[in-house]
């Protein structure tokens, strides 16, 4: 099947097996998925389904054991400076200030353009009087901006998100989903964000797709027809959220 008009990275047929012990493992299963210029997905699913594997073959890490991934129609075989990855383990340069992290990918720009770039995203970021500020001295929050300005200040066109905010504690977390949020709509990049948090891809996406257990298939596509910023107690977000939990088979269960 091909690719639609305005789609940004196609994947089809992908299937993913490792070698294991007792044989093999087959982790994801015939996978189909388009996703459109600008659009913010979430791939939801249980541990160990292959979310990160497929970010990963995505991001040209890994190749598949079957079937191909291709972006603006070009196949990817290999990593690309032009897509970026932020994890959920902290990336930032601890020997560099916050805007010498920020600058670290700029180096083949004239100094005054790097310079306007590294303002600009370190106020993106909410940042603005860090600037010299070495990251040991910042809080778990303030990184993760970080590593987010980091990854935007060379203008990626593709962010791939491994659980970035996993790690935080839970009002940190939602005010760094806020945050995303904010810099998404002004920067309109592609972005496909792997998380388990179910209230984290209903407040964050435009569509969730939700993967089963290994071996991993798309299990559904839910579309996430909500403005942002998105009312967390609203009727359409808790129906949104209930249809996630039955889909997965946990209605009536939390």
């Amino acid at each position: 099947m091909p690719a639609a008009a305005g789609v940004k990275v196609s994947i089809r047929g992908l299937s993913m097996r490792f070698p294991a012990e007792a044989g093999t493992v087959d982790v994801l299963q015939d996978l189909d998925l388009d996703v459109r210029e600008g659009e913010l997905v979430c791939i939801l699913g249980p541990s160990g389904c292959g979310k990160s594997t497929l970010l990963n073959i995505v991001g040209g890490f890994v190749r598949p054991t079957a079937g191909t991934v291709t972006i603006d129609g070009v196949r990817v075989t290999e990593p690309d400076r032009r897509r970026i990855f932020v994890f959920q383990e902290r990336g930032v340069f601890p020997w560099l200030t916050v805007e010498g992290n920020i600058a670290f990918g700029l180096h083949h720009l004239p100094d005054g353009e790097r310079r306007q770039r590294v303002e600009h995203y370190v106020a993106l970021v909410g940042l603005g009087g860090f600037e010299r500020t070495y990251p040991h001295a910042l809080s778990g929050g303030m990184k993760q901006r970080l590593e987010v300005a980091r990854a935007l200040a060379v203008n990626p066109d593709v962010l791939y998100l491994d659980e970035p905010f996993g790690a935080l504690d839970s009002i940190t977390r939602l005010q760094m989903r806020g945050e995303l949020l904010r810099i998404w709509q002004a920067e309109r990049k592609t972005i496909l964000f792997v998380t388990h948090d179910i209230d984290e891809s209903v407040q964050l996406a435009d569509r969730i797709v939700i993967m089963s257990a290994r071996p991993s298939t798309i299990q559904r596509i839910v579309e996430v027809d909500l403005e942002h910023p998105r009312d967390l107690s609203s009727r359409g977000y808790i129906e949104v959220r209930d249809r996630i939990f039955e889909e997965i088979g946990l209605a009536h269960k939390v």
